[in-house]
């Protein structure tokens, strides 16, 4: 191995003082707002994420209410939370800006990116549906307030994705009901999967095993009934025949010719 030089000596020497006296990034080193919000935006875009987030966590609390740069502090918030995998804290910071700024441009995309991150936590039915609930809450209320926003489509089918996995859920603890033969609850999961989400498979899917609940019971008018329903709104479906069935054959009593009257 060969000698360390004298100048390669002081050379690290110099690298290791400089190591040793450079100071971490701090909001506090900003004498205005503004300069807070450029050099937090180009942590962020730099990647350093726990820097952004402290940058425009300081700007949430320190810019005035009326402050155009607020929402956007909490829309870039929101940003550096998802990007860090923080999803509830993302879906909290642009809810916030939705909160302080119906009116602002970016509500609409605040609302429809706190769903999104809501989503993200729900992502198997069977799992606890708080998060889910979030969701299909945030953007449904995306579509009531902003009806005409550019985003309304991106919106609705994630509303019509969440509503499938919703129905998705009760009928499966639908089936385990069944299963074990506890009929009157297996009922009830059924019927709400098929009042709620009625325009899902799942519904027509809830129909069929109401008939089978309904057959194990003797609940034969409820049975005809459900038939009656699965046949007017699938009348080609080989599931609906084989569970239910022909359709009753309509039967007509002859009528008795009257007998006439002497005058």
């Amino acid at each position: 191995m060969p000698p360390v030089t004298r100048p390669s000596v002081l050379l690290l020497a110099v690298l290791a003082a400089a190591a040793c006296t450079s100071k971490p990034w701090s909001p506090k080193q900003y004498t205005s707002n503004e300069e807070l919000y450029k050099a937090s935006l180009q942590r962020l875009q730099k990647g350093k994420l726990d820097d952004a987030i402290a940058g425009f966590e300081q700007l949430t609390l320190d810019l005035p209410a009326r402050d155009t740069l607020l929402s956007r502090a909490h829309y870039w918030l929101g940003q550096a939370h998802e990007k860090k995998g923080e999803h509830i804290l993302a879906a909290q910071s642009y809810s916030r800006l939705m909160e302080s700024f119906p009116d602002d441009t970016l509500a609409d995309d605040a609302l429809l990116l706190a769903g999104k991150s809501y989503r993200k936590l729900w992502r198997k039915s069977s799992l606890d549906a708080t998060y889910g609930e979030s969701a299909l809450n945030t953007f449904n209320t995306l579509l009531a307030l902003y009806p005409n926003s550019d985003l309304r489509a991106e919106a609705e089918k994630n509303v019509r994705e969440l509503e499938s996995t919703f129905a998705k859920k009760d009928y499966e603890t639908g089936l385990h009901y069944l299963r074990r033969k506890a009929f009157d609850s297996a009922i009830l999961y059924f019927k709400d999967v098929v009042k709620k989400y009625p325009q899902s498979d799942y519904s027509r899917q809830s129909q069929l095993r109401l008939v089978q609940a309904y057959d194990a019971i003797n609940y034969k008018a409820d049975r005809d009934d459900t038939c009656a329903a699965l046949r007017d709104n699938f009348p080609m479906d080989g599931d609906v025949r084989r569970q239910c069935g022909p359709p009753p054959v309509a039967t007509t009593t002859p009528s008795t010719p009257s007998t006439p009257q002497s005058p």
